[in-house]
């Protein structure tokens, strides 16, 4: 078991947001379904697991950051440290989208186009965002979503409040849209992925990981376009299912997600101050998992791996004795006579 090699590129903040939207997702189809009784508060538990470690991860990081500058010339930390601020924002910001989503479902005192103001303002920001990532080579899903869906967000809170009295198929025009220009890069990434693999120059390496690619993009686009469709038609009332079964395609797109975080590289270092990579950072903390990371081992690799140097001790050995028994005068050739 190579623990390096597993947790090389492991991203915990991708793993911790996949991990709690995936537990939501269940958790409020079976409350839609009747299945559970919880409160919508209690059904958002997994959402405000995840914006409490924002919170606390982001506070931490800023304490460590204010309380050593010197950590501030280390590498980009500035950049880093700017980014953490900036997402921190627009977790705030969803958080009270979401603390509005909860407040109207449990109580409907408020339109849904009041509930849904502080997604339109972070989908309106999220372009700025995206840009000065790009410029600074940062990771940029969550901006890059809210960006690209902000007048799908417009068309659902007026669908919702009753303002506009068109089909859900036709509601879901924008993302139908994005929906088929992800279709195309997923083609893309299948077709890059069979040339590569038909090409003998390339390394295994880089085949692998278009291989990869191809799968995870593939795995992750199909099943959301499904659960578009599905929910279109059940809330248009086309098809009769229930809501855990509209959602389950969703699970096959988590679970992608979660096993993609694995390779996803990009972490912020400055979250909770950690200030290095999760996985070194772990290992700083805890010395025994360190200590096991090291002595991790197959035996049949170790016991070639003894005979190996065991066979080169030998052979050095060698090499020493017949070194000794060399001359230390050079021998030249004597003719006999006849």
């Amino acid at each position: 078991m190579n623990l390096q090699t597993l947790f090389e590129d492991f991203n915990p903040s991708k793993f911790v947001v996949h991990c709690c939207l995936l537990t939501f997702t269940i958790f409020f189809a079976l409350r839609l379904d009747n299945y559970i009784t919880w409160s919508y508060w209690i059904v958002f538990t997994p959402i405000w697991i995840w914006k409490s470690l924002v919170i606390l991860g982001a506070t931490v990081g800023s304490y460590v950051w204010w309380r050593y500058p010197h950590f501030r010339l280390e590498g980009e930390a500035y950049v880093h440290y700017k980014s953490m601020l900036i997402s921190l924002a627009l977790h705030l910001i969803l958080l009270m989208f979401e603390l509005l989503v909860c407040d109207k479902l449990e109580s409907s005192r408020h339109l849904w186009i009041l509930v849904f103001i502080p997604l339109i303002f972070i989908s309106i920001v999220s372009i700025a965002v995206c840009i000065w990532a790009v410029k600074h080579e940062r990771s940029f899903e969550l901006e890059l979503f809210c960006a690209v869906n902000v007048l799908q967000f417009i068309f659902l809170a007026l669908r919702l409040d009753g303002f506009i009295g068109w089909s859900w198929e036709v509601v879901f025009v924008p993302l139908w849209i994005v929906m088929c220009l992800s279709l195309v890069g997923v083609l893309y990434t299948i077709i890059f992925a069979v040339i590569l693999l038909r090409t003998p120059d390339m390394n295994a390496q880089q085949k692998r990981s278009s291989f990869q690619s191809a799968v995870g993009y593939t795995f992750l686009v199909i099943p959301v376009l499904i659960f578009q469709v599905l929910l279109a038609n059940k809330l248009d009332e086309d098809i009769r299912m229930s809501f855990i079964a509209v959602v389950s395609p969703l699970f096959v797109s988590f679970t992608t997600l979660i096993l993609m975080s694995f390779s996803a590289k990009g972490a912020n270092k400055w979250w909770f101050g950690m200030r290095k990579d999760f996985c070194l950072f772990i290992l700083s903390v805890c010395p025994l998992l360190q200590e096991y990371g090291n002595i991790a081992y197959q035996p049949e690799r170790r016991r070639e791996g003894v005979e190996m140097e065991q066979a080169t001790d030998k052979f050095d050995v060698y090499i020493k004795k017949a070194d000794l028994m060399k001359p230390v005068l050079p021998i030249t050739s004597i003719d006999m006579p006849d």
